[in-house]
């Protein structure tokens, strides 16, 4: 016999995948083959889960999206600067990390894609707004109602569930998505 949880959040996770914005996904797409084609920067960020889920996206385009093939993805975690981020959290806030760092990196033209559950973490929020100051393209992966960060960005990936953990699962599959279609369709 199987347990009720883990059906019910079978269950909840499918009725979530069932409610994403394909069309949206698609967007990511034609912007992440734009900011390859142009060379342009693409920046990742997130807390928590959203940080390894960052991580996780810009390794699978910097290696399988981009090895073996002419043109390359040029893509970084801003969460993966552990000396960086602590840092500027010691010494200034934990609410500038991704900002300071985009100051340093980001230019026009570059894209900044912004995860966060909730919508509403502060450093997150102030990493898209600089982005937008400067003319970068923004994307976001949230949660629940999108928070501010929704509206905050150019294109939003919205995961329709309340549930934090449902809501991490749905960014790891859409950024597989995207990462795959790239794997998939363009072989070298």
């Amino acid at each position: 016999m199987t347990p009720a949880f883990p059906v019910q959040y079978k269950t909840g996770l499918l009725e979530a995948i069932e409610a994403l914005d394909l069309a949206k996904v698609s967007q990511v797409v034609d912007i992440l083959k734009q900011a390859r084609a142009e060379d342009r920067h693409i920046f990742v960020c997130g807390n928590g889960g959203s940080a390894s889920t960052a991580s996780h996206f810009a390794c699978d385009m910097v290696k399988g999206a981009s090895f073996g093939r002419q043109t390359r993805f040029r893509i970084m975690a801003l969460t993966d600067s552990l000396p960086t981020l602590t840092a500027y959290s010691n010494d200034v806030s934990y609410d500038c990390v991704f900002e300071e760092q985009l100051k340093n990196f980001a230019r026009s033209g570059d894209v900044v894609i912004a995860i966060s559950g909730s919508g509403n973490s502060p450093n997150v929020l102030r990493a898209v707004e600089y982005a937008n100051s400067i003319g970068c393209r923004t994307i976001a992966l949230t949660g629940r109602d999108g928070g501010k960060l929704a509206p905050l960005a150019q294109v939003n990936v919205l995961a329709r569930t309340q549930h934090m953990g449902r809501i991490e699962d749905l960014h790891m599959i859409v950024a597989h998505m995207i990462a795959y279609n790239f794997m998939d369709t363009e072989k070298p």
